[in-house]
C-alpha cells in the first residue's frame, strides 16, 4: 500500500545506521520521500549528497528538528544518549519518530515517551530490525510449525573479533550513556528471546570489559528464565576470534542450530540495494541444521526481510496512526521490556 503523498522523511546520523540501516530502505520504498539527511562529518556529508542528490544534508538532528513543519517522519540513527531527548523533540513537533535500537537508555524514558506519542497522536517505533533476519525468520517458521516441539533451551549468540573501539563516541560511552555491547547486540537478542518466547526474568548475568578503552561492556553471559518455561542463554562477546552458534535450540521433538550472520548488512556495505534480485538469500553452505530422532538434515534459511519494516510503518501512517487494525512494525513497549532485562542483568552483573 502506498500512501496517496509520499511520508517526507529525515534520517538523523549518516554512519552506519543511517547509511546501511535506514536511507536505503527509505529511498527504494516509493511511500517514502528521503527528505532530509542530517550529519556532521563532511566525508559523510559528501556521501549524502553524492547517493541522494534530492536530499537537504543538514549538520544537526536540531536542523531537521527546524523544518519539522515541512516533515513527517524523523528517523534516529544518533548515539543511544540522544534518543530520549531527540524523541521527545520531534513528538513535540508534531513528527511520527523512527528510533533505531536501544531505544533510550532507561525503561523510564521509554514509557514516557510511549505515553508522549499517544498523547500526540504520533507513530513511534523502535528499529529492531533482527526480527527480519532471515534466520530468526527461520527460527519463528520452525517455532510456529511445532518442529521442535515443547522447547526447553534457547540460545542465542552474537560474537565478533573487534579488538579495537572505531568510534570515538563508542570509546567513551559508559553504560550510563547508552554504551557497550549489551545495549548494542543486546538489545536484538533479547528482543528475540522475548518475541518467540514471552517474558522473562534475568536470573544470571556475567559483564566484562575486556578491551582497555572499552567503558562500559564488550563480554556478556545473561541467563533468562521465561514464564513459558523455556530458558535462555545470551551470548555476547566483542572479543571472539572462535564464533559460537548464532541460535542453538533444544526441544522435544528436535534441535536447531544455525552459524553466522545475516547477509542483508554486508550485501548493502557491498553496494547492493534492497531491491536487487539477490539481496537477501543465503547460500546453501550457510543453511541451519535439524536434527531430529538422529538424523541431521539443512534447513534453508528464509530470505531476509528489513524492507518489511518500512512498508508496515508507512501503512500504519498512512491511515493517520488511528487505526488499530495496523499495528506498528515494532511495538515500543516491546523495547521497554528489552531495557528492563538489561536493567536487570547490571543489577545482578557478575
Amino acid at each position: 500500500m502506498t500512501p496517496k503523498q509520499p511520508i517526507r522523511t529525515a534520517v538523523a546520523g549518516f554512519g552506519l545506521s543511517g547509511s546501511v540501516f535506514h536511507t536505503p530502505y527509505i529511498a527504494s520504498n516509493p511511500a517514502y520521500e528521503l527528505a532530509v539527511i542530517a550529519t556532521s562529518d563532511a566525508a559523510r556529508q559528501t556521501k549524502a549528497r553524492e547517493r541522494y542528490p534530492q536530499a537537504r544534508v543538514v549538520d544537526t538532528p536540531q536542523d531537521i528538528l527546524a523544518l519539522a513543519d515541512q516533515l513527517d517522519l524523523i528517523v534516529l540513527g544518533t548515539p543511544p544518549a540522544t534518543h530520549y531527548s531527540l524523541a521527545k523533540a520531534a513528538l513535540e513537533a508534531g513528527l511520527d519518530v523512527v528510533v533505531d535500537k536501544p531505544f533510550v537508555v532507561h525503561s523510564a524514558q521509554g514509557e514516557e515517551l510511549i505515553t508522549l506519542a499517544a498523547e500526540a497522536g504520533r507513530v513511534l517505533t523502535v528499529y529492531q530490525n533482527r526480527r527480519w533476519d532471515g534466520d530468526a525468520l527461520t527460527v519463528k517458521k520452525l517455532l510456529d510449525a511445532g518442529t521442535l516441539g515443547t522447547v526447553t533451551r534457547f540460545e542465542s549468540g552474537m560474537e565478533r573479533w573487534a579488538p579495537e573501539i572505531a568510534k570515538a563516541w563508542k570509546a567513551s560511552a559508559t553504560a550510563e550513556d547508552g554504551g557497550g555491547v549489551l545495549f548494542d547486540l543486546g538489545a536484538h537478542v533479547l528482543d528475540l528471546a522475548l518475541r518467540f518466547f514471552g517474558p522473562a526474568q534475568v536470573t544470571y548475568a556475567e559483564m566484562q570489559a575486556r578491551r582497555p578503552q572499552e567503558s562500559a561492556d564488550d563480554d556478556v553471559f545473561l541467563v533468562l528464565r521465561h514464564e513459558s518455561g523455556v530458558v535462555t542463554h545470551v551470548t555476547l562477546n566483542l572479543n571472539s576470534q572462535l564464533h559460537g552458534p548464532r541460535f542453538r535450540i533444544l526441544g522435544t521433538k528436535g534441535g536447531f542450530v544455525k552459524f553466522g550472520i545475516d547477509p542483508q548488512e554486508p550485501f548493502v556495505l557491498g553496494g547492493g540495494l534492497p531491491t536487487d534480485a539477490e539481496y537477501g538469500i543465503e547460500p546453501a553452505e550457510n543453511h541451519g541444521t535439524l536434527e531430529a530422532d538422529g538424523q541431521r538434515t539443512a534447513v534453508p534459511t528464509e530470505r531476509g526481510a528489513y524492507p518489511e519494516f518500512y512498508r508496515i510503518l508507512a501503512e500504519k501512517i498512512d491511515d493517520g496512526g488511528t487505526s488499530s487494525a495496523r499495528t506498528v512494525p515494532v511495538d515500543p513497549a516491546d523495547s521497554v521490556e528489552v531495557l528492563k532485562l538489561i536493567e536487570q542483568a547490571r543489577s545482578l552483573a557478575v
